[in-house]
């Protein structure tokens, strides 16, 4: 029994990984959390550095929400959720201080804007509320992981294309002249839009693909 259960739960754990990382990633499909995937996408490090501590922040919160799900009144959830989320982001805001004060300050405020950020608390109040522990670390672990891709995929060009380094190394030679808008939040909505562009055209390629297998299939 125990091995058909096992196996009943390994798709619908992979399922639910890939779709918050694919098809429900919040930075690239959904477009929630845009205040820190334009802001600090301007390094590698910085991008890598929020996505974890956000990914920290949503799966532990969750975890904690749906554990405690059924001793909070309903009338006071949103007020308890901000609670265990201001809590979880005090303690990254003192590690990354601690750890490395030079991303600290490349990222400033945008530490403490975790806790209202929308992709944590809609997940806090929307799933975790009513879902088992399990589920609800596990939704949240698919989408941190796709809200980390998401400002990797940022950060990772800005960085070369500003700088023409990726994380201290030359990667163009000393002709290369770097784009100074990278730089700039108007370089985060410029390759926010190249990525938007590239999967939904990737999207409709697949799409068609798939149309025209079945049409071969029904033929």
């Amino acid at each position: 029994m125990s091995t058909v259960t096992n196996t009943a739960a390994a798709p619908y754990s992979l399922a639910t990984l890939l779709n918050g990382m694919w098809k429900e990633n919040p930075g690239l499909v959904i477009a929630l959390g845009m205040c820190p995937t334009l802001a600090v996408t301007n390094s590698f490090v910085n991008a890598l550095t929020m996505g974890l501590a956000t990914l920290f922040v949503l799966v532990v919160s969750s975890a904690v929400v749906s554990l405690l799900r059924s001793f909070v009144p309903t009338q006071v959830h949103l007020v308890t959720h901000l609670v265990i989320i201001a809590t979880l982001v005090t303690i990254v805001d003192i590690a990354i201080g601690a750890i490395s004060p030079q991303v600290y300050r490349a990222l400033g405020v945008f530490i403490q804007l975790i806790v209202v950020n929308c992709i944590i608390l809609g997940h806090a109040q929307g799933y975790a509320s009513k879902s088992t522990v399990y589920r609800s670390a596990l939704n949240a672990s698919g989408t941190g992981l796709g809200f980390t891709l998401a400002l990797l995929c940022l950060g990772g060009v800005r960085e070369v294309l500003g700088t023409g380094e990726f994380m201290g190394a030359p990667l163009f030679g000393e002709r290369f002249e770097p784009w100074a808008v990278m730089a700039l939040p108007p370089g985060g909505f410029f390759v926010l839009g190249g990525w938007l562009l590239a999967i939904s055209w990737w999207k409709r390629r697949t799409g068609k693909k798939s149309a025209g297998v079945e049409q071969k299939q029904a033929a």
